[in-house]
């Protein structure tokens, strides 16, 4: 497709600390976006920040450097200003491109006709990636066959309970690291709202996630099939880290309980699908199956039959 405008670019203005005996500014930059982006959809698959008002967002995350916290702030029609604070503050300030999409690419995209169409010409987005595996993989693992709001209860627990509290001013705390979550036992998860297969999983990943993290740089369908050697990890599980850390473009939640139904919807008109008809459906798409995806979930859910009980949401859904 004829891509809107040029792909976002950086500008390398940062704030740094002030003169000697002054009080410095919190580490800061300007990053280049292009006009036509929508960040609050651009963000939104990344899954990681949260909604703080209008046109900011914060993240809180432990880096290689540390735990810190990144608030984005739209300054004006081309720019994002990024502003950072903890430890980890210069390693979010250099993440912020990549997080808002820089690193996406359009090539080959053509949106879908009729109401996806239209959706994409209003509101087009990039895929960002956090490059923060553990985090993705806290809450595709938590998400597993439970409804979002216990999966996200379950992981606020978790956060407050065994990790940090952010350093940033808008509040908040930060997943525990890893090596912390792997020492815990199952009478720790259980209060949590974890039950033992859930957490037996998350600690085996926990274990491997020093061999996993130096796997970042590489394309996603290699970071899968590293992931998928790890009982408890499935496609579904796999697929939704790599799109939020990876920006993965073609990742596909297969086995999801709501996604085939929404695709089959948005792309022929089906009030129901299952995961062969919903890859039939995306492989026109292939290269782009995860922003279709992507497009019909923010359009618009399927037509609702039988018990109004949700097992997924935006991300963290059900599924091994």
């Amino acid at each position: 497709m004829r891509n809107p405008r040029a792909s976002p670019g950086v500008d390398a203005d940062r704030l740094g600390a002030g003169p000697s005996g002054t009080v410095a500014a919190m580490p800061s930059r300007l990053v280049d976006i292009a006009e036509w982006v929508e960040l609050s959809s651009t963000l939104a698959g990344s899954k990681d920040p949260v909604m703080i008002g209008p046109t900011a967002r914060v993240w809180n995350t432990r880096t290689p450097n540390g735990i810190g916290s990144l608030r984005l702030t739209r300054a004006d029609s081309t720019r994002v200003t990024a502003e950072a604070w903890g430890p980890g503050a210069d390693w979010l300030l250099d993440q912020a491109p990549r997080l808002l999409g820089s690193e996406d690419d359009l090539t080959g995209f053509d949106p879908p006709p009729g109401r996806l169409g239209e959706r994409w010409r209003r509101q087009p987005f990039l895929l960002g990636r956090t490059d923060r595996l553990w985090d993705a993989l806290v809450g595709a693992v938590l998400g597993q066959r439970v409804q979002t709001r216990n999966a996200k209860k379950s992981q606020r627990h978790l956060s407050r309970r065994f990790g940090d509290e952010a350093p940033g001013p808008d509040g908040g705390w930060v997943l525990p690291p890893p090596e912390r979550v792997a020492e815990l036992g199952y009478a720790d998860f259980h209060p949590l709202g974890v039950e033992r297969t859930r957490a037996e999983t998350l600690r085996r990943v926990a274990r491997e996630m020093p061999r996993v993290e130096r796997l970042t740089e590489k394309p996603p369908h290699e970071v899968k099939r590293r992931l998928q050697a790890i009982r408890g990890v499935g496609v579904w599980t796999v697929n939704m880290a790599t799109a939020s850390a990876l920006g993965d473009r073609d990742a596909v939640p297969v086995g999801d309980y709501h996604i085939p139904n929404t695709v089959a919807w948005h792309l022929a008109g089906e009030e129901r699908g299952d995961d062969e008809r919903m890859l039939e459906l995306l492989e026109p798409y292939a290269g782009h199956r995860w922003r279709v995806v992507r497009l019909a979930k923010s359009s618009g859910s399927a037509p609702k039959r039988g018990p109004k009980l949700s097992l997924t949401g935006d991300g963290l859904h059900l599924g091994s």
